[in-house]
């Protein structure tokens, strides 16, 4: 059965370096994803948990970007992680896949391999519509994706900062107009964060905030200045472009 029958699509990412299968319908990889690799800081044998990784996007594209890390894609849905799994081994990156939700406690983590105090740097992108304000799909993993509950921020947070080791990074993406959230997220247990608004353009007022946090960091709060996708309406940034294709980072993980 070919992958359009099967409800599939095979995508190119990183200027075609990276080849992903995903649903056709559901939560669906894209800028959001890519952004957030280009975003977090890592080093070759760096050990690396992607939360809520689908597919697995930006787990993926970030090892694509750095190589040797120690690689764990943690996903609720089984259907998903499989896919994840394909996905590293399509583009040889070796990959540890892990079903499991966020939210468990820390006995669900250790016995699926994730210790406290286990990894350098966290990745994720949780869901982060807020459900008073934004009609739930009828399709339930698009939902599931999208929509966030009241403590959805704070336990995924609470679970970066359970696995990482001191002195371990957290890159995450959220909604522009939830930025007090995140700050009120991060406020136990980190510091020394950093956070970089994104602009569809530059007449518009940012759409997404990409934040690092520092375990037990004390180094003051930077913002930094934005990323711009388009320089107009349809004419993407250039610069954008080319680190969206894999070719560089973005300020945010050069700044640590």
């Amino acid at each position: 059965m070919n992958d359009a029958a099967a409800g599939l699509s095979e995508d190119g990412f990183l200027g075609g370096r990276l080849r992903l299968r995903q649903p056709l319908s559901g939560h669906r990889a894209g800028h959001d994803a890519m952004l957030l690799a280009a975003a977090t800081a890592a080093r070759p044998s760096d050990r690396v948990a992607e939360f809520g990784a689908g597919v697995g996007a930006a787990g993926l594209a970030l090892a694509q970007r750095v190589g040797g890390l120690a690689l764990q894609l943690v996903e609720i849905d089984p259907d998903l992680a499989a896919l994840a799994r394909d996905n590293a081994a399509t583009n040889a990156i070796a990959a540890d896949v892990v079903v499991l939700d966020v939210t468990a406690d820390a006995s669900a983590f250790a016995s699926a391999g994730l210790a406290p105090d286990s990894v350098d740097v966290v990745l994720m992108n949780p869901p982060f519509n807020d459900a008073g304000r934004h009609r739930a799909s009828p399709d339930a993993m698009r939902a599931a994706a999208h929509l966030a509950a009241a403590t959805t921020l704070e336990a995924w947070v609470h679970a970066a900062r359970r696995m990482l080791r001191s002195g371990g990074g957290l890159t995450l993406i959220w909604r522009a107009d939830g930025v007090s959230e995140v700050m009120a997220a991060l406020s136990r247990g980190f510091g020394s964060l950093a956070l970089q608004p994104v602009h569809a353009e530059p007449s518009k007022p940012a759409i997404r905030i990409l934040v690092r946090a520092v375990k037990g960091g004390r180094a003051p709060t930077r913002i930094l200045t934005g990323v711009m996708l388009n320089d107009t309406p349809g004419v993407p940034n250039a610069d954008v472009a080319a680190i969206l294709a894999g070719k560089g980072a973005l300020a945010l993980a050069e700044s640590c």
